[in-house]
């Protein structure tokens, strides 16, 4: 019996969605034809793979079964496809790779423009996303690449490089209460409202572990994950937060906190089994070009 790679895509695609409508929309076909790929695979299998209740979607037992076995089956195949396609020497074909907003917006740029003027024959396939995001999908094995915030505690099944180290500076609005002090403490700026980057992302997590080591209760007043949005807040007198210190400018002050010092890693990330595609070793080797010289081996 011979399975169609089609049909096993259009299960892992609703499998994952829980949608067979959203299914279509990923996989930009129309709904009929991704119904119509599952009855191809539940007959050629002789069994139900998806219980069916209104718009509800879920796995039955055989779905269940044969999910991870299908995940491995196109991905094996994804990998062999590229390593034979990377004999030809050829840089080519489509790149996904993913990033986070403030990386996208401040570090890659130039070294977007660099690469699309170097390597024209790849389509870059770029998705903007939260770093914890990214990671997940790269893991899935739906991305080749992203370039984020590198986990504090790093997935042995991710190879994970530092490329620039950046400094996170507490900022204030320059009328906030805070800003006329020379120096603050922490849990002088414990005292006062934050707006931070969810708790659950590497930023948040990093803000949120410092203040626990001196046992202090965070004030979170608003949470968004796009620094863009949080400088805005802090701009206006709304908290204080932490930032890049690229990102500073007139419309905050940097606060003085002596002995307290935090940053993040940020770098790329790929599937540690999975083989990368010329295209994706070609952005590889323009990040190291550009890597923090505390970075170089």
């Amino acid at each position: 019996m011979l399975v169609n790679l089609d049909s096993l895509r259009a299960f892992l695609a609703i499998a994952d969605t829980g949608s067979f409508s959203t299914a279509a929309g990923r996989l930009h076909l129309t709904q009929p034809a991704v119904s119509k790929r599952i009855a191809l695979l539940e007959k050629q299998l002789g069994t139900r793979l998806f219980e069916r209740a209104g718009r509800t979607v879920s796995l039955t037992e055989a779905g269940v079964e044969l999910a991870p076995r299908a995940k491995q089956i196109l991905s094996s195949i994804e990998d062999s496809t590229r390593a034979i396609h990377n004999l030809s020497g050829s840089i080519s074909g489509s790149l996904s790779l993913a990033t986070s907003h403030h990386i996208g917006l401040w570090r890659l740029p130039p070294l977007l423009r660099e690469y699309s003027g170097q390597h024209p024959q790849v389509s870059l396939d770029l998705r903007f996303m939260d770093s914890v995001v990214a990671n997940e999908l790269v893991l899935k094995g739906d991305l080749e690449l992203a370039i984020a915030t590198l986990a504090p505690l790093p997935d042995e099944r991710l190879h994970s490089t530092p490329i620039w180290d950046d400094d996170l500076i507490f900022v204030v609005s320059n009328d906030h209460p805070l800003a006329a002090f020379d120096a603050i403490t922490l849990p002088q700026l414990a005292r006062y409202a934050a707006i931070l980057p969810d708790l659950s992302t590497y930023t948040g997590r990093i803000v949120r572990q410092l203040f626990d080591s001196q046992r202090l209760q965070l004030q979170v007043a608003m949470s968004t994950n796009y620094l863009e949005t949080v400088k805005m807040l802090i701009s206006i007198g709304l908290g204080w937060s932490v930032l890049p210190y690229t990102m500073l400018d007139d419309s905050t002050h940097a606060l003085q906190l002596p002995g307290v010092a935090i940053s993040r890693t940020l770098g790329y990330i790929h599937g540690s089994g999975r083989t990368l595609s010329n295209a994706g070793l070609a952005f590889i080797q323009l990040l190291e070009s550009n890597r923090d010289p505390c970075f170089s081996l």
